[in-house]
């Protein structure tokens, strides 16, 4: 019998130890990424040494930070940044700033070499993405204020990772790391050179991908062939990850930049449809990777040294985060979750260290301990916040976990009319539809709200609406109309160049959250998008005018005017909205329009009903004075 390929020894391993750890991972509470850290334990060199060859786990790591860089550089758009500016950009650099010098601080107080320290400090600084996004929402912490800026937080840290890994090679060509010792190089010429090279190819990449990519992209597209656009994507990252190496810079770097140049490209949605399924998978088989490569031996020769450096850089954190957490004055049952999250190691840490080590800006066994101990911080940050939801944050109830029973549309349907989304927009649309007897097919991914729709007797399927086979079993290449109900704009929008790509023949119904949401719906072709909340606010105004003494039919008015004279003005405003400034200028000129158009219109109301009075007056008068004297009858008797 012919041994096994090495591949498929090591994709059998992989793939099995997933399977067996994640779930059990998750079913103790603590995430599918410690299950992928713990697998990669269990079978790497420290474990059962299923998987020995150090070099090949460094590979494949290495592979799985390039692909993981190019997703999230993929997802990283410049208008969701310009949007979150204020909280990305201020919370953002104060908390790394303020937690890489602290650290600095202290690591130069131990008599670290500040090169050393610089890059352990930057490191340490940044936080688990995948850990802390994950724990916001199965807390529905997303929309409380600890949620919001947890996310601009990290955010910026993705951003700042990437400065980071440029800054390496520098620290690496101004440093000989030998024995452990540092011994600096007092070359400005080199370390110049090698600055302009980073920027002349960082530009290159940029300014090319510019003028190339999208042209490059529609040829293939020409094509139509899905697997060819895929692989074209693919080639783009191998190519820029093989161009960086080849001049001495981080491939992670040059993935994170081709996802960029994908993201601006009209065939970002396209891509993402095509690589997301394969998306948490690449993830994992990355932070398995990692798992194997902890040098358990450093860790062992050192126990005192790693218990201190984990405690110490998790309570230095935890004071900056805790200080700015205050600051911003966010409510103080918030503060403790807040500051966990955002105190633990990040994935980005491991790509640091590694890349540090490569460039030899730290000792292999310093980079070692650092990994070690950011693995730790992930591997406990779930415990913690276990135990801190049973003693300080009951009032945080998690999400229900799926029912068994639970199951994702597989059944094709053929109703006229498809409703992503079963929530309080939704609902009405379905329900009104289903009392004229029109059938429709409802999409939700939410279990909570499956549970809800058929206590009351409502067929709502579970699936994911931004998934394109599965809106093909939901009916999508028979129906006439499809309504998109869901709540998340971004959802929203993917959903709609969804449709308007592969089911362009579908008549589009959307609910837009507010005017931004609106006007992106409108750039995409959206000719049918409603405000949820517009007609219902005019329908309270309208109350509210009738309740303080207005004429029913004067408030009808009033209302009617009012809501005229607002869509007029939000179609101005549309075409002005890529300009803030303009678009601010047409607000207030029109809200000045519409409150002298309003006293104008009031005072020649006033002035009609005056006239109509007098008129009136004036005519009872001029009927009394024409009516004849009252005689005497005829018959009478004389006096």
């Amino acid at each position: 019998m012919s041994h096994a390929p090495i591949w498929l020894t090591y994709g059998f391993t992989y793939l099995a130890a997933a399977v067996i750890a994640v779930p059990i991972a998750r079913a103790l509470g603590l995430g599918a990424i410690i299950g992928y850290l713990a697998a990669g334990i269990a079978i790497g060199p420290w474990g059962l040494r299923l998987v020995s060859n150090v070099q090949d786990i460094l590979h494949f790591a290495e592979f799985g930070v390039v692909l993981m860089l190019f997703l999230v550089g993929l997802e990283l758009q410049p208008s969701r940044l310009w949007s979150m500016r204020r909280p990305i950009f201020g919370l953002g650099t104060a908390q790394m700033l303020g937690c890489a010098a602290l650290l600095w601080a202290v690591a130069w107080a131990f008599g670290m070499p500040w090169r050393i320290g610089l890059v352990g400090a930057f490191g340490l600084a940044l936080s688990s993405t995948a850990i802390a996004l994950q724990s916001i929402e199965e807390r529905n912490l997303m929309r409380t204020d600890s949620g919001q800026k947890a996310f601009s937080i990290l955010l910026f840290q993705d951003v700042a990772a990437i400065p980071i890994l440029a800054l390496l090679p520098l620290l690496g060509v101004g440093a000989d790391v030998t024995d452990g010792h540092t011994t600096p190089h007092h070359d400005p010429m080199q370390m110049a050179l090698e600055a302009a090279k980073i920027i002349g190819v960082v530009g290159a990449i940029i300014i090319g991908g510019r003028l190339l990519l999208r042209p490059l992209l529609r040829w293939i597209a020409k094509s139509k062939t899905p697997e060819i656009f895929t692989a074209t994507s693919l080639f783009l990252v191998v190519s820029i990850a093989m161009l960086m190496l080849t001049v001495g810079l981080s491939m992670a770097l040059g993935a994170f930049l081709a996802g960029v140049l994908l993201a601006d490209s009209e065939f970002r949605r396209e891509l993402e449809t095509d690589i997301e399924p394969f998306k948490g998978l690449l993830l994992g088989l990355f932070f398995i990777a990692v798992g194997m490569s902890i040098d358990f031996g450093v860790i062992l020769a050192s126990p005192w040294a790693m218990l201190g450096l984990l405690v110490g850089f998790l309570v230095l954190k935890a004071l900056v985060i805790y200080g700015l957490a205050t600051v911003t004055k966010m409510p103080y049952q918030e503060r403790p979750v807040f500051t966990l999250l955002l105190a633990q190691g990040g994935e980005f840490a491991f790509v640091v260290f590694q890349t540090g080590a490569t460039f030899k800006a730290i000792p292999t066994e310093t980079a070692s301990l650092l990994i070690g101990a950011v693995a730790l911080s992930m591997l406990l940050t779930p415990l913690l916040l276990v135990v801190m939801d049973r003693v300080l944050l009951k009032r945080f109830a998690t999400l229900k976990s799926a029912p068994s029973d639970v199951k994702e549309i597989s059944e094709p349907q053929s109703a006229p009319v498809i409703i992503t989304g079963f929530g309080r927009y939704g609902q009405i649309v379905a329900r009104m539809l289903l009392a004229q007897g029109t059938p429709v097919t409802v999409l939700d991914h939410s279990v909570e709200m499956l549970e809800v729709a058929h206590t009351f007797g409502y067929r709502v399927f579970y699936g994911d609406a931004t998934r394109v086979n599965l809106l093909r079993i939901a009916g999508a290449e028979q129906a006439k109309v499809i309504v998109v109900a869901v709540d998340k704009p971004d959802q929203s929008l993917k959903i709609v160049q969804i449709v308007k790509k592969h089911f362009p023949h579908l008549k589009i119904v959307a609910r837009a959250r507010d005017i931004t949401h609106w006007n992106q719906l409108r750039d995409l072709g959206v000719e049918h998008s409603q405000r949820e909340l517009f007609e219902s606010s005019l329908v309270s105004g309208r109350t509210v005018m009738e309740m303080v003494g207005l004429a029913p039919e004067e408030a009808a008015y009033v209302t009617e005017r009012f809501r005229e004279h607002n869509i007029a003005l939000a179609n101005l405003m549309y075409e002005h909205h890529n300009d803030n400034a303009a678009m601010i200028a047409v607000a207030k000129q029109g809200r000045s329009q519409l409150v002298e158009q309003m006293q104008k219109e009031r005072q020649e109301h006033d002035a009609a009903r005056t006239r109509e009075q007098a008129e009136a007056i004036y005519g009872r008068n001029q009927h009394s004075a024409k009516e004849p004297q009252t005689q005497e009858p005829q018959d009478a008797p004389k006096a």
